[in-house]
């Protein structure tokens, strides 16, 4: 594996592309199949392609070394938001550039840039490459590009990870499960020259708008401000749970009444206890003490026609 310093100086903008796609075999042989054929029928003859299983954790670092050493100015992450932030997370501090073809359950990052959920709709974004950059937020030091956070939403993650079905149902199924058992927590923000302390259901620091599957719990975040939107969601009644659910898919999750939202480049958490936090979904147990912050340096993406009507 090569240092990070040889590894930045890797892909430069004049060089002509060459994509990696990393395909995660656990999205399914019909997407693969399809991927390939789509591929084959739509790539033009001057772009160079290779296409890459995933095979198991040890693999991945085979494909690092493929990616870093042979020039690659596009690695193609086929996958959900899991196999996305592992790829996403490698390309940090080189030149180069994220592309994305969704199948996950939840594909928050996809769905932010605007790139289509047909696979056929995404190769053709990712052979035009229209590109730019966007902020990278860290959480005791690991990568996130969509949201982290603690409270229910980790929770959930944590329940979500373990489950042998994936999905949508599989989520809906579990959050139902939980919903009426789970216990609001105290926290101490400090941000600024703030400290609020507090009880939530939720606290989640938003790089981007959404969770994933158009769920936006922060409609107002961009990915390009340098700015976290750390939305708290306050305890709330039974009833008031259709109201907040509406909010959410229409993109007025900030205008609820139950939603406080603040913005900083860094913000500190204090829980009573070591659990689990979300990062992109993927669930990690960390300590009492949570420090996230905006880093300096930028991740190159390929984006779909509707980011921009996004913000």
């Amino acid at each position: 594996m090569q240092n990070s310093e040889s590894i930045k100086k890797l892909s430069q903008p004049d060089m002509p592309r060459k994509l990696l796609f990393i395909v995660n075999p656990n999205a399914g042989k019909k997407v693969s199949s399809l991927l390939i054929e789509t591929i084959r029928k739509e790539f033009p003859q001057n772009i160079y392609y290779q296409i890459v299983i995933w095979k198991d954790k040890n693999h991945f670092n085979e494909i690092l070394d493929i990616l870093y050493t042979q020039n690659y100015t596009d690695a193609v992450a086929v996958g959900g938001d899991g196999t996305v932030n592992e790829v996403a997370k490698s390309l940090i501090g080189t030149n180069i550039t994220l592309g994305i073809v969704p199948s996950g359950s939840g594909n928050g990052l996809a769905r932010s840039l605007g790139i289509s959920m047909k696979i056929d709709e995404a190769i053709k974004q990712i052979i035009k490459g229209e590109k730019t950059k966007i902020d990278i937020g860290k959480v005791n030091g690991t990568p996130f590009f969509c949201t982290s956070g603690v409270g229910f939403d980790a929770h959930i993650g944590k329940l979500f990870a373990t489950s042998e079905k994936r999905g949508l149902k599989t989520y809906a199924k579990i959050v139902l499960s939980q919903l009426f058992n789970y216990k609001p927590e105290e926290y101490v923000l400090s941000f600024g020259r703030q400290i609020i302390e507090l009880k939530a259901f939720l606290i989640t620091v938003a790089n981007a708008g959404q969770y994933g599957n158009d769920f936006y719990i922060a409609p107002e975040a961009k990915l390009n401000d340098g700015l976290f939107h750390v939305v708290i969601l306050k305890p709330f009644k039974l009833f008031q749970l259709p109201g907040l659910i509406y909010k959410l898919i229409s993109k007025k999750s900030h205008l609820s009444s139950r939603i406080e939202t603040y913005t900083c480049n860094q913000l500190r958490i204090y829980r009573n206890k070591k659990n689990a936090i979300h990062f992109d979904g993927e669930p990690k147990f960390e300590n009492e003490d949570l420090l996230f912050e905006l880093i300096d340096e930028k991740l190159n993406v390929i984006i779909g026609t509707k980011y921009k009507r996004n913000g």
